[in-house]
């Protein structure tokens, strides 16, 4: 999640009767709470705690091993990258249980559709921009995506 993002969910839990809210996708979690201590009494006394937030995030893992992806490491892989046109959550075939519509090795054509995105229960096909093979998967099934994440990679 982005700081706009993140901003925006504060001032709608912040604006809801939401006493505590919690966000745990991918490697982001944010939780918020939110506390009225009202007292009337002879000190007539009201306080309210503001929101508060923390955003964890955890170290990437690498998919085939189990060391953390090194920072530092930059290394540069050649090929095209089909990313994310919007934000919503990955699918890599039209239902659960069915095949997936592209998987590492196989040949792909522009046009052709290599996966799904669902946002706001729309379920948008996202098609190749380019012919080639499909060289990694840079995405889990089911995981939120961000606009102009990297999907795939084509060689």
């Amino acid at each position: 999640m982005n700081f706009n993002e993140i901003k925006e969910l504060i001032g709608i839990v912040n604006d809801s009767e939401l006493k505590y809210f919690q966000l745990n996708t991918g490697d982001v979690n944010i939780s918020m709470s939110k506390s009225d201590n009202i007292q009337l009494g002879e000190n007539k006394q009201i306080s309210s705690a503001p929101i508060q937030y923390e955003e964890t995030v955890k170290p990437v893992q690498a998919k085939e091993e189990s060391e953390p992806i090194s920072e530092t490491k930059t290394e540069k892989k050649e090929g095209n990258i089909i990313k994310s046109p919007i934000v919503g959550t990955f699918y890599e075939s039209l239902k659960p249980g069915s095949p997936a519509f592209k998987k590492k090795g196989d040949t792909v054509k522009k046009g052709e559709v290599v996966c799904i995105i669902e946002a706001m229960k729309i379920m948008n096909e996202i098609t190749s921009e380019f012919d080639g093979v499909v060289d990694e998967i840079l995405v889990s099934n089911e995981q939120i995506v961000e606009f102009g994440q990297p999907l795939f990679r084509i060689v």
